[in-house]
């Protein structure tokens, strides 16, 4: 494994995050979840993430059982808080009630004392900025969060987080954004931003929800059983590269990865660590076997010239639009 600083902070992390986004708690039982986690543990990952909403809270649960016993510092552990966990009106969003709430079951659900980052899943229009921020500064100051970050922020909503944080004087260090070679939305103007404010991204959706591994065929159905079948692919963010010129531009990569050695995830995943202002990639497992491919992306070198032939095969399959608002609406 191969390790980076998460921005400008201190705090290093495996190039390679382990996420429970789908898996835990409701897509794989939990023997095989706790089977990815040893796998990733076992291959050097330390960097797991997770959220309070994902499987309505059961994923926390699930990771924290599997971490369970490991050498609390020898691993960082991100959590997040925004979705709605309950049926009340302050049991979502990022207000102070529910960020205080929040913390203390995410602790408890994780069975642990504190969380490395704890990171805004979205943007509160309704909530002011300066509670958000006071609380999460709060929370850091009573030793439950080390860190603080955001995901899906702006531009502009990263300024003026990062303003506010420097007037708390609390560690604003990440964001955590969709991000691959076909979604590309952050180029332009997260990152910039981010850079600016010292803060490192780590990504989601490296591969695509799938997509970059090759699987999906232009002009077939979708293998049975594959997230593209599912009754929440169009949450899950995968439809929109389920066109067949698309697929056909991503047929067009498996030669280019097989020339380098990889496979087309390892691909995937090492093409969005190419950009220094990425910290960390999330990849998430079904299977055991997921993790110990996808892991040997860290570390790997990708030629100019290959990044080059990538872009001219994607071309206008690239999506790169920052005022695109359809990420899906649950995920980092």
């Amino acid at each position: 494994m191969h390790f980076r600083k998460l921005g400008r902070s201190g705090l290093v992390v495996s190039e390679i995050s382990y996420g429970n986004w789908i898996t835990h708690g409701s897509q794989v039982e939990e023997e095989a979840a706790l089977a990815c986690v040893r796998a990733a543990l076992d291959v050097g990952i330390t960097t797991f993430d997770t959220a309070d909403v994902y499987a309505a809270t059961r994923a926390e649960e699930v990771l924290g059982r599997a971490l369970k016993g490991e050498r609390r510092a020898g691993y960082e552990l991100f959590t997040k808080v925004y979705w709605p966990t309950g049926p009340g009106k302050n049991d979502r969003g990022l207000s102070r009630k529910h960020i205080l709430e929040s913390i203390d079951g995410s602790l408890r659900r994780l069975q642990t004392d504190y969380v490395d980052l704890y990171q805004a899943h979205r943007f509160d229009v309704e909530t002011p900025l300066e509670e958000t921020m006071l609380a999460f500064a709060d929370i850091v100051r009573q030793g439950k969060a080390l860190y603080i970050g955001v995901s899906e922020w702006t531009a502009d909503q990263i300024r003026q987080g990062a303003a506010l944080a420097r007037e708390l004087r609390v560690p604003f260090i990440s964001n955590q954004p969709q991000y691959s070679m076909l979604y590309r939305v952050i180029e332009p103007q997260v990152i910039p931003a981010s850079d600016e404010a010292g803060l490192g991204q780590i990504v989601w959706s490296p591969i695509a929800q799938g997509v970059l591994t090759g699987k999906y065929l232009p002009g077939q159905a979708p293998p049975a059983g594959s997230r593209a079948t599912e009754a929440n692919a169009v949450r899950y963010g995968i439809t929109r590269f389920m066109t067949d010129d698309v697929l056909t531009r991503v047929q067009q990569l498996v030669p280019l990865a097989k020339d380098v050695g990889l496979s087309m995830a390892q691909l995937a995943v090492a093409w969005v660590l190419q950009n220094p202002s990425v910290s960390s990639a999330i990849v998430g497992a079904s299977r055991p076997e997921q993790v110990h491919d996808n892991v040997k992306a860290a570390g790997v070198k990708l030629e100019p010239e290959l990044l080059r032939r990538i872009d001219a095969v994607l071309g206008p399959a690239i999506e790169r639009n920052p005022a695109l608002t359809d990420v899906p609406a649950q995920r980092p």
